[in-house]
């Protein structure tokens, strides 16, 4: 295996001909055809635009999988895979692909040896340089032990999941992708290629990965984050438990000034017992809790037919535009006319 060389984001490509980066995708039985594909068209479509401009490829794509051969995808494809390289593995990056029955363990091909493969791969001695993971690829990375003390996100389907199942991870649900020193994690399915984008542009620069991404017309850097393509984000809360609880009772009193006092009232718990309870369940703040669900609100609203920022910011319990335009700015990294122009 060829040593990887990176030059900083910012700079250009460097003109000194640099051995090729191998991207190993690993995938297993019904994964999600996506999360492979579009990482490895990406890093295909890098190698492309080098071509053009007279210079080598960046990259050697393999797609491998526990003893080769072809795999079938959850959607009905297959492909056809590579035995796991059994070292050298130095210089590369591996994506663990994200599939069906990876959060919860029901995948046959979860096996001890996948997770134990892994989890070398990914710390060893002789680990890669980057360990990355796409949607619920972060479930395998998990039971690895290689996010344990770090950030980590996964699809917002699964990401309360992650967090239950993996205390020692800190989930960050809205992310589109998140770096937490050499281990990296994407969330949903098209995330995929969010994160794909991020490397070639650590690997090549900024300005060759945005030509990347205008070749296959997708954003750079999309803004905001992955709530913005969920309708309700918080509906996997236990509806039992406190989260679930105090969720019902806040929607319908959105609109109102509501402050963590009258939630710990309504529950009959004192305000710090409220805050231990919630935080312990869902890992927010009740304040924070109360943002969310306003900002889901405000989100509905905005892509409603004719609703103005004004009505949106009334409705959703923020009071002003200006007050709804400082949440979205600092929650989803756009503001309100942005996100009613792309999902209105």
């Amino acid at each position: 295996m060829r040593a990887a060389q990176h030059s900083s984001p910012d700079s250009a490509p460097t003109s000194v001909t640099a051995p090729a980066i191998d991207v190993w995708l690993l995938v297993l039985p019904r994964f999600a055809l996506l999360d492979a594909t579009g990482p490895a068209q990406v890093f295909s479509t890098a190698n492309d635009e080098a071509r053009d401009a007279g210079r080598p490829a960046p990259y050697a794509i393999h797609m491998v999988s526990p003893g080769g051969g072809l795999v079938t995808s959850a959607a009905g494809l297959s492909v056809l895979t590579a035995p796991l390289p059994t070292g050298g593995l130095a210089g590369a990056t591996l994506i663990m692909v994200g599939g069906r029955g990876l959060e919860d363990g029901s995948s046959p091909a979860l096996t001890p040896d996948i997770v134990r493969w892994v989890a070398e791969a990914g710390g060893g001695a002789n680990a890669v340089k980057r360990c990355c993971s796409v949607c619920t690829g972060a479930f395998v990375m998990a039971r690895s032990g290689l996010l344990d003390g770090r950030r980590a996100v996964t699809h917002w389907q699964d990401a309360a999941q992650l967090q239950a199942q993996f205390p020692a991870i800190t989930v960050q649900e809205d992310a589109i992708y998140i770096k937490d020193g050499p281990i990296y994690t994407s969330a949903g399915i098209a995330a995929g290629i969010d994160l794909a984008l991020s490397l070639v542009g650590e690997d090549l620069g900024r300005s060759f990965a945005l030509r990347v991404a205008k070749r296959l017309v997708v954003f750079f850097k999309r803004p905001g984050g992955q709530r913005q393509f969920s309708s309700e984000l918080l509906a996997q809360a236990d509806p039992q438990g406190l989260h679930g609880q105090l969720t019902a009772w806040l929607r319908p009193r959105l609109k109102q000034p509501i402050d963590v006092n009258q939630m710990a009232a309504a529950f009959a718990l004192s305000v710090r017992s409220l805050h231990r309870k919630l935080q312990r369940e869902a890992g927010v703040s009740p304040a924070q809790l109360l943002l969310r669900l306003r900002m889901e609100r405000a989100c509905a609203l905005l892509e409603q037919p004719g609703m103005s920022v004004k009505r949106a910011a009334a409705q959703s319990g923020f009071g002003s535009e200006y007050n709804l335009r400082r949440a979205f700015a600092a929650q989803l990294g756009v503001v309100p006319s942005e996100y009613q122009a792309r999902f209105g």
